[in-house]
């Protein structure tokens, strides 16, 4: 009786032990397999068997992993208190050398990530920040990297997800993208003022060559309004009337200047020389007339 306890006991032992021994690795994982705490193999997807006191198998995700980065205040270059918060992407490429080279590996990343942001977002002004993000985005990127590639991993990005400004800094810029978008429509004004003016000085040359085209406009505006039933319609004068007019003018002007020259006193002729004899009277005496 005590034979067959002892041999159940023994067999329990055993199922247990190969229970325990067996290993499932996903397709997403690798498993890296410790014998007495020395790196023995690594297992690929599958079933496996490891001796459960002996070896110790570690599962390491090929998955990417997205890292969450809070809020961090900092101030930029040009002097402007700033909070920003980003998220990071990794993924393990050498399973053992994520587990041998750092300590939590993922916790690794984030932190240096963390770090990485601010001190790279304190040499950039606020201009900067805010207009290339991509730009600074790539640089980071390359930053965090180029520091995870000996651990067996790669960052494949890191993004600013978001950046807070204080609220004078975005009344500021309100009042600014404001006065830009008033300089663009005036700017567009002036462009289209230019443009018709261009226009019109180009139709009037055109009409002044053709002076039955300015007759043809003039009826066909008139056959616009009568199309409104207006009970007062204001008919133009033709120009060929004031023209005629103003020569009219300037012929009857000539005219009276002729005639006024025409009409002015002959001059008189050069004096007598000499006194000429009085009759007693004081009366000066007639010339006597003399004949050939």
């Amino acid at each position: 009786m005590g034979w067959w306890i002892a041999l159940g006991v023994v067999v329990g032992i055993v199922v247990v032990y190969v229970a325990a021994s067996v290993k499932v690795v996903n397709e997403y994982e690798r498993g890296v397999v410790f014998l007495f705490g020395r790196v023995r193999a690594l297992r690929q997807p599958g079933l496996h068997f490891v001796p459960a006191v002996a070896e110790r198998m570690v599962r390491v995700s090929l998955q990417t992993t997205t890292i969450d980065i809070p809020a961090r205040e900092l101030i930029t270059s040009d002097s402007v208190t700033v909070q920003v918060n980003a998220v990071a992407w990794y993924r393990v490429l050498d399973p053992v050398k994520a587990l041998v080279e750092v300590q939590d590996y993922t916790f690794a990343v984030a932190e240096l990530a963390n770090a990485t942001l601010l001190s790279a977002l304190r040499e950039v002004p606020l201009d900067s920040l805010l207009r290339h993000r991509e730009e600074i985005q790539e640089r980071l990127t390359a930053m965090v990297d180029a520091t995870t590639e000996p651990w067996g991993m790669v960052v494949t990005l890191v993004e600013v997800r978001d950046v807070l400004l204080p609220e004078s800094m975005r009344r500021a810029m309100a009042r600014e993208a404001e006065a830009e978008r008033e300089r663009r429509a005036k700017v567009v004004s002036a462009r289209g003022e230019l443009e018709a003016a261009t226009a019109l000085n180009e139709a009037a040359a055109l009409l002044e060559q053709h002076h039955s085209a300015i007759r043809l406009r003039e009826l066909a505006t008139l056959l616009e309004i009568s199309a409104e039933k207006n009970s007062t319609i204001i008919f133009p004068l033709p120009v060929e009337l004031l023209r005629l007019a103003d020569a009219a003018t300037d012929l009857m002007g000539a005219r009276h200047d002729v005639a006024l020259a025409g009409s002015s006193p002959p001059s008189a002729g050069p004096p007598v020389d000499g006194p000429r004899p009085t009759n007693g009277t004081g009366t000066p005496e007639p010339a006597a007339a003399t004949s050939a």
